[in-house]
């Protein structure tokens, strides 16, 4: 069954988006960190692919994603640099997607209770404007779709 993720706007130039995953933060961070894991579910609506996905995990390590449209090629994609890394509790990167000028800095925290992690996501952009245009890409509805998915695979892994 889906899990709701809590979007809110914290701020002008911020969105936060929260999901809980019945995993603990290790594997809730594996989902975040191996490629391998990351091409399985950050894929947004069905009929999308990761051609490239890349991630260089240390601090000044770059990492660049590339999604394509099954259905007719159409391709996008996102890269950014790693600013901060605290294993299993917390990665701060800088984000650039095509098509959308700027860049954005995101907090991914992962707060842990009883074996449940929270995954907290706090994208900081450069205006109001730039945020409320990747509200408008119906980037929300997409994270839902990839954080249903990352609840298969981490069943995988608990039961591996």
């Amino acid at each position: 069954m889906p899990k709701p993720v809590d979007v809110s706007t914290p701020s002008d130039r911020e969105i936060r988006v929260a999901r809980v995953f019945d995993a603990p933060a290790r594997l809730v961070w594996d989902c975040h960190v191996k490629p391998e894991l990351i091409r399985r579910w950050m894929l947004g609506p069905p009929g999308w692919s990761m051609p490239v996905c890349e991630v260089d995990l240390r601090v000044g390590g770059a990492y660049s994603y590339r999604w394509r449209s099954d259905e007719d090629g159409t391709e996008f994609g996102s890269s950014g640099v790693h600013r901060e890394i605290v294993p299993f509790e917390r990665i701060v990167t800088s984000e650039r997607m095509e098509g959308f000028d700027g860049e954005a800095i995101n907090t991914l925290v992962f707060e842990e209770t009883g074996g449940r992690t929270t995954a907290i996501i706090t994208m900081l952009f450069e205006s109001k404007a730039a945020r409320d245009g990747a509200l408008a890409t119906g980037m929300s509805d997409g994270m839902a779709m990839g954080y249903d998915r990352m609840d298969d695979i981490l069943s995988e892994l608990a039961a591996a």
